[in-house]
Formats: structure tokens, C-alpha cells, sequence
């Protein structure tokens, strides 16, 4: 029997904030493993998506956006998505086609090129956007970098992603599948537990509070073979936004809950009882000793 071979590698999704790296990452595993929101800096830690065929196997990070930080916790994220670009073997730098070019841009793009690996120009959402103004859009960026290929697409639809997935595969140098056929990401079930929590914050909260929230998964406990337990707790800054987030009698801690149970049963394929709680912890997105407590510990992503 003939052997294939085999090509696998690691490739980061960087670019602005809200420029759809989660929603990317999730339509090309198929999973829901990133969580999505229409507000900026949701991704907070590297998210490794991992997709896998018979011929091939990616290994994505997804990286926080990269943005001004204004504390500890913006200065971990940006570092966190910069550190990555030296790990990895492509890079697909995304941006979104119904946003200007702008100084975010134009700092990835800096950053980039002291990369010597393929780098793909994504340019994402372009369901939103009218055909005639692609052509403008590319012509934006195409002197910037000397890019591999340029691919627009639509991660929400899914335009132009097989193609793109395709092109990377044949990129990748022939190497070893890192991870088995039906593992989809390397974090464990208590992180993503975590993020799908904070994701239904992010969902139905508005002005200072979603970026203000850390969720912390305090136990996973199977109790039966069709029961899981799962207790977390969520912390914010200020006693005004733990008000926020428990709501009038309990009704905003009652639907962020019933919404996170929904997603956590898909992930574990078992009947799930959630119970939450609610913490202040003061200034705990500069604090270095609750940023490590909360699973953003800064020595991983040292430059």
C-alpha cells in the first residue's frame, strides 16, 4: 500500500480585535472550542483548534487581538499574540473588510515582518461587503507584505475556507500528527467550560462590565455516567457589576446560566448541573498574583 504523505504544522490567526479569529477557528474545526461575541478583546488566551484529516493535520493558535492595552491584562494579551508569531510555521493575518486599514494594522503588519514564514492575507466578512469594493480592499495591503496568497472569505459562511485550508495544507512541511484523529483542542474541558461561561457574559451584558469578568471553573465532578456537576465562579471588579450580572431577583445569573449549560452539555455530551457565583475582587486585571490566579500567568508568553 502506497504511503501518503503526510504534512502538519502550527498556524496563527492574528490580526485587529473582532475581526472573526474565533469565528475562523470554529468553522474550520467544526466545533465550538473559541468563544464569539460582537465586543472587542474576547479571546484572552492562545486557543489551540486542532484539525485533522487523513493527509494532514493544523495545529491553530488563536491569538488575543492585538490592541492598546490599558492594563496588566491588555499587556498579557498583546504580549500573548505577538510571542506566538515566533512558534509557528504560517501565519494568516485577518482583517476585516468593512473596516478602514487602520494603526492596528499597520502595527501587526510592522511586526510581521521580522516573520520568515508564509504569511496569508485574510480578508474576512465579505458577505458584508459589496464585491466591486474588494479589488479596493486588496490593493490596501498587497504592497505591505510580501504575502503568500491573499484569500478573501467569509468565516461566517464559510466562502472561500476549504480553499484556504487546502492551500495551507500543501504549505506545511511533511511531518507527524501531534495530536489523535478525534482531539479538537489542547485545552482541558474545565477551560472551555470557563470560556463558554464568559462568553454568555459577554452576550448579555453591555458597557464596563464584560471586559471586567473572569470566570473561574472551582470543580468538574461526574456524578453519574449521564450527570457532570459544574460549579464556577464569576468575578468582576466593582459590587455595581456583580449587581449587573446576578440581576433583578436573579434573572441575569439565571439566563447566563441556562445558556452556558446548553453549550457545556454539547461539549461534554452529558446532562450538566451548573451553579454559579458571583465575586468582586478588586483591580484583579492588575493584579499579577490574580491574573495568574485566573489562568492568564505571564511567564508563558515572555518574548
Amino acid at each position: 500500500m502506497e504511503n501518503q504523505e503526510f504534512h502538519s504544522g502550527f498556524v496563527a490567526i492574528i490580526g485587529r480585535p473582532n475581526v472573526g479569529k474565533s469565528t475562523f477557528l470554529n468553522r474550520v474545526i467544526g466545533e465550538k472550542i473559541a468563544i464569539m461575541s460582537d465586543k472587542a478583546q474576547t479571546t484572552r488566551n492562545k486557543i489551540q483548534g486542532i484539525y485533522t484529516r487523513k493527509d494532514a493535520q493544523i495545529v491553530f493558535i488563536d491569538t488575543p487581538g492585538i490592541h492598546k492595552p490599558h492594563s496588566q491584562l491588555g499587556d498579557f494579551m498583546v504580549q500573548s499574540a505577538l510571542s506566538t508569531l515566533n512558534e509557528v510555521d504560517a501565519v494568516l493575518f485577518m482583517v476585516n473588510a468593512t473596516q478602514k486599514r487602520g494603526k492596528g494594522d499597520d502595527f501587526i503588519i510592522e511586526r510581521l515582518k521580522k516573520v520568515h514564514k508564509p504569511i496569508y492575507l485574510v480578508i474576512n466578512k465579505i458577505d458584508k461587503i459589496h464585491p466591486d469594493k474588494l479589488l479596493d480592499i486588496i490593493a490596501e495591503y498587497k504592497d505591505t507584505l510580501d504575502y503568500k496568497e491573499v484569500y478573501p472569505i467569509s468565516a461566517l459562511q464559510g466562502n472561500n475556507v476549504p480553499e484556504l485550508i487546502d492551500n495551507l495544507v500543501t504549505d506545511l512541511p511533511e511531518g507527524p500528527q501531534y495530536y489523535p484523529d478525534d482531539q479538537i483542542t489542547d485545552h482541558p474541558e474545565r477551560f472551555i467550560a470557563g470560556e463558554l461561561i464568559r462568553e454568555k457574559v459577554l452576550q448579555l451584558t453591555r458597557e464596563e462590565v464584560p471586559h471586567s469578568v473572569a470566570v473561574v471553573v472551582d470543580r468538574v465532578k461526574r456524578e453519574t455516567d449521564e450527570k457532570v456537576l459544574v460549579q464556577a465562579t464569576i468575578i468582576v471588579e466593582r459590587p455595581s457589576q456583580k449587581g449587573i450580572i446576578i440581576g433583578k431577583g436573579g434573572k441575569m445569573l439565571k439566563e447566563i446560566g441556562i445558556r452556558a449549560r446548553k453549550d457545556i452539555e454539547l461539549m461534554l455530551g452529558d446532562k450538566v448541573y451548573l451553579e454559579l457565583w458571583v465575586k468582586v475582587q478588586p483591580n484583579w486585571k492588575d493584579r499579577k498574583a490574580d491574573l495568574a490566579a485566573f489562568g492568564y500567568k505571564q511567564d508563558d508568553y515572555d518574548l
